[in-house]
């Protein structure tokens, strides 16, 4: 992950993309102060790549939080500013399960673990994050889980 998105840094700079700069300089801080932290922590070989992919995902929810503020206050520019941020970070994420696929797999955890009711949330959110990190929006997930586990 972190060759992927230092190679496209590179190449944006060259191309002098400034939006293209700006953000994966915004990833790459991210990830520097994770390593950070994770090194006063004990790690010393830094962040993974699944930490990456959380990272990314926080990032996306963040700019989607900006958009609908931008949104609500007319700020249509600063709003479009933000999907085109958006629209980088996705290109280092996993291809995202469509609605039907989200509800088949959260299914699948389901019947994997036995859930029967909430008490089993937790379980099942844990397994779901392990296996499709990067790939759902789990804010959605856990309103489906929730769901079909009787709330």
């Amino acid at each position: 992950m972190r060759e992927r998105i230092g190679a496209a840094f590179k190449e944006a700079m060259k191309a002098q993309e400034k939006r293209r700069v700006a953000t994966l300089r915004l990833v790459q801080a991210a990830i520097k102060d994770r390593d950070i932290a994770a090194r006063t922590a004990g790690k010393q070989d830094g962040v993974s790549d699944d930490e990456i992919l959380d990272i990314l995902s926080k990032m996306i929810k963040q700019r989607n939080d900006s958009i609908a503020a931008y949104e609500q206050g007319g700020r249509l520019e600063l709003a479009e500013q933000e999907r085109e941020e958006i629209a980088i970070i996705q290109e280092f994420l996993p291809k995202q399960l469509s609605e039907a696929e989200m509800q088949d797999a959260i299914k699948g955890v389901i019947s994997d673990l036995g859930a029967e009711s909430l008490k089993d949330m937790g379980k099942v959110m844990g397994e779901l994050k392990k296996r499709y990190a990067g790939q759902m929006d789990f804010a959605k997930a856990g309103a489906v889980v929730k769901a079909q586990l009787g709330g």
